[in-house]
């Protein structure tokens, strides 16, 4: 049913992966589909703000993620399931979406925490996600 599936993660945010990360792995295993696990490194916006970082800031801060995200590949899914590491710079829903289309993912996996009102308002990523995604998104909730 599925081939492809995509589990975004903040590495600074265990609540960004530790429910929804076994729900991957279960359905990557039921499946026998490979695992598309990305994170996102945030842009610096408006050249006023980059400027304030040191130049080379934003290529370190992909290689940094880049290392991370292989490290907590390495730790948290089994050797059976195959994994694709993706690191992206960019507006996390934007990015998920994007890849989401480009990879032709069949589901997407995310966890999500209790809305809070302004969540409500603004509409947090996973809600972006929900509603914008052209495959299943499956939200996992802790």
């Amino acid at each position: 049913m599925y081939k492809d599936i995509l589990l975004p993660v903040d590495l600074n945010q265990d609540s960004s992966w530790k429910s929804a990360l076994p729900v991957a792995i279960d359905h990557a295993r039921a499946f026998g589909t490979r695992l598309h696990v990305m994170t996102v490194v945030p842009d610096f916006g408006m050249t006023m703000v980059g400027q304030f970082f040191p130049k080379g800031f934003e290529k370190k801060a992909v290689e940094a993620a880049n290392k991370q995200l292989h490290e907590f590949v390495d730790t948290h899914i089994p050797n059976d399931i195959p994994v694709q590491h993706i690191v992206t710079e960019g507006t996390v829903y934007e990015r998920i979406l994007d890849l989401a289309k480009k990879l032709k993912i069949d589901l997407i996996v995310l966890a999500a925490h209790r809305p809070e009102l302004k969540d409500y308002l603004l509409g947090p990523n996973a809600a972006r996600v929900v509603r914008h995604a052209d495959c299943s998104v499956l939200v996992v909730r802790e």
